[in-house]
């Protein structure tokens, strides 16, 4: 049997707990090797066992590599057991994660003289350039999106979006739209356990995953959640972040401190497991002030695969990552009223409960099986070493 080409998979930091789309991308390559190349650890991140990885100039301190890597006439000097660490795995590609890596990743790619493909998530195209100029992304980020450009005019550079809708960001970001396709990551559906007890007898609960920063609209559930209808409802937030503080002062301020528990970060696994118990999956996102959206949240379609109804408002979910009135309902961003009306539908109806439930494993396999959508990637990762495919 033929050795299966190698690609080199990069993430500057390896592996933060909401990025398990990476990992199981990884494990889903069938005709491809992937190998993880990273700068440095993500305290309390993902484990990566199974995976093969490769850390780069582990005693140069992370600012410096970068800022090396970026200055002419040092980048091949300074990073030389860098470029020949990564010679020597005699890859064919590279891949990136996140456009913001790309910047990293870059200088690498051309010094191995390997076509680059970088997949884009969302974040790294929605937020408005004008906030990365103000320097809200660290100095060094301030010209981002004009950086990103220059680097998608090189030859042999090519991007992935997640969704329809990161595409669109895209090219509305400035990216070549001939130079950018969509492939979504997928499910390791294997591990996604559907749950076994009937909606009826499930516990009022709505289940909300997802780091607490201002485009997950967790602040939209706990206005929903004051609606007296849903009351004796509870609500379980999962995530932590940033405005962990500023939630629960809400839900206080809102009379909701019985009804509303917030259960922090958890493993991937107790994730799933809460989603085999809960009525609803909510993910009531919004695009926050400096643009930043969701593109396809991996979260959503684990819900369905699991049987869970799901409510969102996250942007590439309502048009591509649900059935619409079949495996969950679609609102608008923001509104409260709307997303009040739809908790109680589903938490009410129990025959309508069911057959959404019912109904999302199937379409989760049909369109997010990871192994399919996988073999997708495959198929460009071939097309981007193919003769010709850089010029």
């Amino acid at each position: 049997m033929a050795e299966r080409p190698k690609v080199l998979v990069f993430r500057s930091r390896a592996l933060a707990g909401s990025e398990t789309f990476i990992r199981t991308q990884l494990r889903a390559l069938q005709r491809w090797q992937g190998v993880l190349v990273a700068e440095q650890t993500v305290p309390g991140g993902l484990p990566l066992e199974g995976l093969d990885v490769r850390w780069l100039s582990p005693r140069v301190p992370l600012a410096l590599r970068r800022l090396r890597r970026r200055v002419p006439g040092w980048r091949e000097g300074a990073f030389a057991a860098d470029v020949a660490l990564l010679r020597a795995e005699g890859a064919r590609l590279m891949h990136v994660h996140f456009g913001t890596d790309a910047l990293e990743a870059a200088p690498l790619a051309r010094a191995l003289g390997l076509p680059m493909l970088v997949t884009l998530h969302g974040f790294d195209v929605h937020v408005h350039p004008e906030w990365w100029a103000a320097g809200h992304g660290g100095r060094l980020m301030r010209r981002y999106p004009e950086r990103l450009r220059r680097i998608a005019a090189q030859p042999g550079v090519r991007f992935v979006a997640v969704s329809q809708a990161v595409r669109e960001g895209a090219i509305a970001f400035g990216l070549p739209p001939e130079r950018v396709d969509v492939s979504f990551i997928g499910v390791d559906l294997a591990r996604v356990v559907r749950g076994l007890l009937p909606m009826a007898d499930r516990p009022r609960r709505v289940l909300f995953v997802g780091r607490l920063v201002e485009k997950k609209g967790a602040d939209v559930l706990l206005r929903a959640m004051a609606d007296p209808r849903l009351a004796g409802v509870e609500a379980l937030i999962v995530g932590d972040g940033p405005l962990d503080g500023a939630l629960k002062a809400q839900a206080r301020a809102l009379g909701l401190r019985s009804s509303v528990r917030f259960a922090g970060a958890l493993p991937h696994a107790q994730v799933l497991a809460e989603m085999a118990q809960a009525r609803v999956y909510c993910l009531p996102a919004v695009t926050a002030a400096n643009g930043d959206a969701e593109g396809l949240n991996t979260t959503v379609i684990e819900a369905q695969a699991a049987g869970l109804p799901v409510v969102t408002s996250a942007r590439g979910s309502t048009t591509e990552g649900l059935r619409d009135g079949f495996t969950g309902i679609a609102l608008a961003e923001g509104d409260v009223a709307a997303l009040a009306d739809a908790l109680v539908r589903l938490l009410d109806d129990d025959a309508l409960a069911q057959r959404m439930a019912d109904a999302g494993p199937a379409f989760a396999a049909e369109r997010f099986d990871a192994l399919r959508c996988t073999a997708r990637l495959e198929a460009l990762y071939d097309a981007a070493v193919a003769p010709g495919a850089g010029a």
